[in-house]
């Protein structure tokens, strides 16, 4: 016969329990469903390659911005000493009259109108056209010599401060720039330290081959030689010639040389070698010469700009190649032209 005993329901405390652990099943495989899978070394490289491109295009900015205000900062000093020996030359013109008034004194009395210009402005004065009946001719001319004195240091001490304002601009601009730079070198690290160490073995492996290939371009397709018959000649021969010497030397920010470069301040340190002054930044540097829009008419030694903004720059090396410092994390190496997306070239 069958039992029609009711089922034995579970406690409320079972079903709490029970509850609770369904729940964090539940939420460990929906954590589990939607972390983040560990990115590999090639995702990596391609973030840290992106990372050390923003940090190159910030670094042009710095440039830039340390250039501006190197450039305010002459600029303020030269003012500052103008209006220093303006005040002078306006104080022994107001003694030289002073000593015109003492004379007068010590004759019976000073004329009423060099009184009145003693005081702190003579250009109130000057204003009354009959007062000036009163003086002499030579008075007249000091006053109005001294009037236009007091207006050019005027006019100077205005330009003095609005320098100061914008070199104060400038400063504020070049702190931010600094932190932007930092801030991509600090996010590429972080990716390099998520690595293994055999990522970090084999990404190093990479980047040392593309080292040894590059000095085997230097090698093989260096002007004069069967691979690349062209040969730079003139001021971009000779500034191509000294950046050879730099080959190996690493990539840092800002740098210039002659330990370490960044890109533009590879090309400025090697034209400076021939004579040739250029401005500090690759977008400045796109306007120092003609500018050469076909790859086929460039010539060794010639500028090269790459990219949509004009953030990199090197010296064409002939047999299609680059001559330049890269990025960080690499040296000033021989690269194939097509690795980045050409501009144009500049002759200087």
């Amino acid at each position: 016969m069958a039992s029609h005993r009711r089922p034995k329901q579970p406690s409320r405390a079972r079903v709490t329990v029970l509850t609770a652990t369904a729940a964090a099943a539940v939420a460990l495989t929906s954590q589990a469903a939607h972390a983040d899978p560990k990115p590999s070394k090639s995702e990596v490289k391609s973030k840290v390659d992106k990372l050390y491109e923003e940090a190159e295009q910030a670094t042009e900015k710095l440039n830039g911005a340390t250039e501006k205000q190197q450039k305010l900062e002459k600029e303020v000093d030269a003012i500052q000493d103008k209006v220093a020996r303006g005040q002078d030359e306006l104080n022994e013109q107001r003694q030289s009259l002073g000593a015109v008034a003492a004379a007068q004194y010590r004759s019976g009395g000073i004329d009423p109108s060099v009184q009145l210009f003693l005081s702190a402005d003579p250009d109130s004065f000057l204003q009354q056209a009959g007062a000036l009946d009163q003086l002499s001719a030579q008075q007249t001319q000091q006053l109005k010599q001294i009037q236009a004195k007091q207006r050019k240091l005027a006019q100077e001490r205005k330009e003095a401060a609005d320098k100061l304002a914008a070199l104060a601009d400038t400063r504020k601009e070049l702190g931010k720039k600094k932190s932007e730079v930092k801030a991509k070198l600090a996010e590429a690290q972080r990716l390099l330290n998520s690595m293994t160490a055999a990522e970090k073995a084999a990404l190093q492996a990479e980047q040392d081959r593309a080292n040894r290939a590059s000095e085997r371009t230097a090698l093989t397709s260096a002007p004069g030689t069967t691979a690349n018959p062209g040969k730079g000649t003139g001021m971009a021969g000779a500034a191509f010639s000294a950046a050879q010497t730099q080959l190996g030397k690493p990539y840092v920010y800002g740098a210039t040389g002659p330990s370490s470069y960044d890109c533009s301040g590879l090309t400025s340190w090697a034209y400076k070698q021939a004579g040739v002054s250029l401005p500090r930044t690759s977008q400045a540097q796109a306007n120092a010469g003609t500018r050469i829009y076909s790859q086929s008419q460039l010539q060794v030694g010639d500028l090269v700009l790459f990219y949509g903004d004009l953030h990199h720059i090197g010296l064409y090396a002939g047999n299609g190649q680059v001559l330049h410092a890269p990025r960080t994390g690499t040296v000033v190496r021989y690269e194939s032209i097509g690795n980045m997306p050409f501009q144009f070239g500049v002759r200087v």
